[in-house]
């Protein structure tokens, strides 16, 4: 689950990290009022106006049709109404986001962290995420913060140095301090950096987030360390057990059918495709992918029904993915071992019954316990329903409604 950048910094300060002082706002009125509040805190007599979208490159992007930033420097309260007035209920284009944009419902009011003594600040980069490879966690920095570490690795590999961390342990300060000599600190920027590094990572493990990047991390004027920017992505496997971070989901920043799918209790995520796929099973998902791709089509999603597929989980499934208009086919693939294949035809015949007229071709493959069984009850409804037991033969069945 990802979160905004003003729910960032509200989790990361709960854990003493420090952030660059803010506000959040839903109108340009309110955007002046929050101002306000961030002058008398601060004493800031700048102010930074943050679009709120789940999306990266807001400093780059531009709000569709002018030539306002996702990110813009405000140099009084006019400035912050103007700047708020331009962003809220319009739609922000990043090269995140694509041509289709995102609509900007909040902006994030800030102070000016950049305050006198410009040419002594330094940006760096920061993340945390897990390792999948080496099965533990790593944390990433560069002196190149500020810029898309995509092009640092690019073009500077040398300048992205990582630290793996022990889970048994979990960071020691020896790796912190690694991290900040790596970077080319020293004095109070130093030790600043350590017991940045050290509070970041810990607010890491609490929430059972899978990744925080902080791009940039500020070293300012007086060598302090603050997080002018916050990414934080949560394990959504974990939220159960943090019920408070649960309550930030902004379904409104989400895909439409990835929520619908999720209330359903499916795993989908939409792709660009013309074939549906239905599976009970990340790997056969996977597979059932690959096979749409070798018999000439492209998987128009994933999705996955889970191992107790039923007719009411599979017309939910129908129903999500006859929302997407690039369907032009159905594959639903699923294996028969905790399910009965029989149950599972039983269920298709059902869905579709209940949906009523599917304007797309389906094929079921159907595989393992009483596979037989399944693929006659298909054969025998009479609805615009085909039924394969071998993985060839479905990919024919897929290449030939596809033709």
């Amino acid at each position: 689950m990802n979160v905004h950048e003003y729910q960032a910094k509200d989790i990361l300060k709960k854990y003493n990290v420090p952030i660059q002082d803010g506000r959040v706002a839903d109108s340009p009125d309110r955007a002046v009022e929050m101002a306000k509040d961030v002058k008398a805190a601060t004493n800031t007599p700048i102010f930074v106006v943050k679009a709120q979208v789940h999306a990266g490159g807001r400093g780059k992007g531009k709000i569709k049709g002018t030539e306002q930033r996702g990110v813009a420097i405000a140099k009084n309260l006019d400035d912050v109404r103007d700047i708020a007035k331009n962003m809220l209920g319009n739609v922000l284009v990043t090269h995140q986001t694509g041509e289709v944009g995102k609509e900007v419902h909040k902006v994030y009011i800030a102070e000016d962290a950049y305050y006198p003594g410009e040419s002594e600040h330094k940006e760096f980069y920061i993340s945390i995420l897990l390792d999948r490879e080496k099965g533990c966690n790593v944390i990433m920095a560069s002196s190149e913060g500020g810029v898309d570490i995509e092009e640092v690795a690019a073009k500077t590999p040398e300048k992205i140095v990582k630290e793996w961390i022990d889970p048994s342990a979990g960071l020691v300060p020896f790796q912190a301090r690694n991290i900040a000599f790596s970077l080319g600190l020293s004095g109070n920027a130093f030790k600043d950096m350590v017991k940045f590094l050290m509070k970041l990572y810990h607010a890491y493990q609490e929430t059972d987030a899978s990744m925080i990047e902080i791009n940039p991390a500020l070293k300012t004027s007086d060598n302090k360390i603050i997080a002018v920017d916050a990414k934080v992505n949560f394990d959504d496997n974990a939220l159960f057990r943090h019920p408070d971070i649960m309550e930030l989901r902004d379904k409104s920043e989400e895909d439409p059918l990835e929520v619908e799918a999720s209330e359903a209790d499916l795993n989908y995520i939409k792709l660009d495709g013309n074939v549906g796929c239905m599976v009970n099973g990340a790997g056969l998902a996977m597979a059932t992918m690959d096979i749409i791709k070798l018999s000439g089509g492209e998987p128009a999603n994933f999705l996955d029904v889970g191992g107790g597929a039923n007719a009411q989980t599979v017309e939910a499934g129908f129903r999500i993915i006859l929302k997407d208009p690039n369907v032009k086919a159905i594959l639903i693939n699923i294996f028969g071992g905790i399910v009965r294949c029989d149950r599972v035809a039983n269920g298709v015949v059902e869905a579709y019954k209940k949906i009523g007229d599917i304007p797309v071709p389906i094929i079921v493959r159907l595989q393992g316990t009483n596979a037989e069984e399944g693929a006659k009850i298909i054969e025998e409804s009479g609805l615009r329903v085909s039924s394969a037991i071998a993985l060839s033969e479905a990919a024919a069945k897929v290449k030939e409604v596809m033709s």
